[in-house]
């Protein structure tokens, strides 16, 4: 457990560790790419260590240094594991692994900790079944462990329920060059978390491989022109920003992150759109964001496209005048814990009045009180009821070092603005 220590107005410059998003993306694509590839500012946290731990058990050569994570690619034809693949709770590994599992000869168990075995894969496993990958989940429950037979991808159409998880989407994505066909991806509904397959996309074609995108619908990948191999950097964590931008404004402070594009295609940068709107100033420059805190009101906002920063939305709004509503996010009940039910509990023990609904929160600032904080083994709960600690003396964190899953070090980062 770990006490965090009020401060008063905070004034300071910061940086933030490498995207998770685009460093497990970056390995994978790297594992598949012909030739040798430099990933530098790959981020080191639990998740990325689980993905090259993975990644090293199909056969992929993966050397470490202070600089850079050196791939040597497999061409699109990984070999089988000889031991049955543990990711723990990293839900981007699993769901990743998957596809890449597919084109590498024989079976692949996949498992990882018990909440990820509570975790749902029935959509991507639908969608892998009909390019003609054998899929099952050992429970029968749709959840893993998972069992891969390799044979390959066969291709052609397929299609997947677009509101749980874009990650099911960007899966087929990464493994879909290596098919044997062309592969065509179709959505059922609405496409949650759009900015993620805008990032996937990105990432793709900066390896070699393009991705049609028909308006969210549908998209395709041609068969036959694999990644090629190329030394590729890392940008900063969005989503690690936000928690220091929350910062400024709970405290009425100022927080300049130092290494971050306004430019990016990581969703979460609109999040400091949702503070302005709130009352903070926002200042931009071509490599830093920067948040001065003001006089902050309530809001009513979609956060569809913004999933990861919802917990620290909601622990900023309790310091805001009037009701903040937070909508759009079911699938926010099938992450690392349920999201929703957590972050209402959680915010009430601080003395909010919470209402939770199906897909959201409504919050409204009450008697605001010092408290134990559950983290439920989920990092982002974690760092976010931090921030209540820098206005409200006595917030304590259960179990504070969940964090190593995205950002090892944020209790020294943040400690460092006071």
């Amino acid at each position: 457990m770990i006490e965090i220590k009020p401060v008063s107005k905070i004034d300071a410059a910061v940086s933030v560790p490498p995207s998770k998003s685009y460093s497990n993306r970056a390995l994978l694509v790297a594992a598949l790419a012909d030739g040798e590839s430099h990933i530098y500012n790959c981020l080191d946290c639990d998740d990325t260590r689980y993905m090259i731990k993975a990644l090293k058990s199909f056969g992929i050569n993966i050397v470490e240094d202070k600089s850079k994570v050196i791939v040597q690619g497999c061409n699109g034809s990984p070999q089988r594991p000889n031991k049955n693949i543990y990711v723990g709770k990293a839900g981007t590994t699993m769901r990743f692994l998957c596809s890449f599992s597919a084109l590498c000869p024989g079976e692949t168990i996949i498992d990882g900790n018990w909440r990820m075995r509570q975790r749902p894969l029935n959509d991507l496993i639908d969608g892998l079944s009909q390019l003609g990958v054998e899929v099952m989940s050992l429970n029968d429950n749709g959840c893993p462990p998972v069992k891969i037979k390799g044979r390959g991808i066969k291709g052609g159409e397929t299609s997947m329920n677009g509101d749980k998880s874009s990650q099911y989407f960007t899966s087929l994505f990464l493994s879909a060059p290596y098919a044997k066909k062309d592969v065509i991806i179709k959505v059922n509904g609405q496409l949650t978390s759009k900015p993620y397959i805008d990032l996937t996309i990105d990432l793709m074609k900066a390896f070699g491989v393009n991705v049609t995108n028909d308006s969210y619908f549908s998209f395709s990948v041609k068969s036959g022109n694999g990644y090629k191999a190329r030394d590729y950097e890392i940008e900063a964590d969005v989503s690690s920003a936000a928690y220091f931008f929350a910062a400024a404004a709970i405290t009425g402070g100022r927080v300049k992150i130092e290494n971050l594009k306004p430019a990016t295609l990581q969703g979460d940068i609109k999040f400091t759109d949702i503070l302005r709107k709130m009352g903070c100033v926002i200042v931009k420059g071509e490599n830093f964001v920067e948040v001065q805190g003001g006089d902050l009101t309530g809001i009513d906002v979609d956060m569809n496209e913004m999933p990861d920063v919802v917990q620290t939305l909601s622990v900023t709004a309790l310091f805001a005048r009037g009701e903040t509503r937070i909508t759009g996010v079911p699938n926010l009940r099938i992450k690392e814990t349920d999201r929703l039910k957590a972050l209402a509990g959680e915010l009430s023990k601080l003395g909010g009045r919470i209402e939770e609904l199906d897909d959201g929160l409504v919050i409204i600032p009450d008697k605001l009180q010092a408290c134990d904080i559950e983290t439920y083994d989920d990092h982002r709960m974690a760092m976010s009821f931090a921030l209540a600690g820098l206005k409200i003396s006595g917030i304590k964190i259960t179990n504070p070092d969940c964090v190593n899953k995205s950002f090892p070090g944020f209790f020294e980062k943040l400690e460092s603005l006071s």
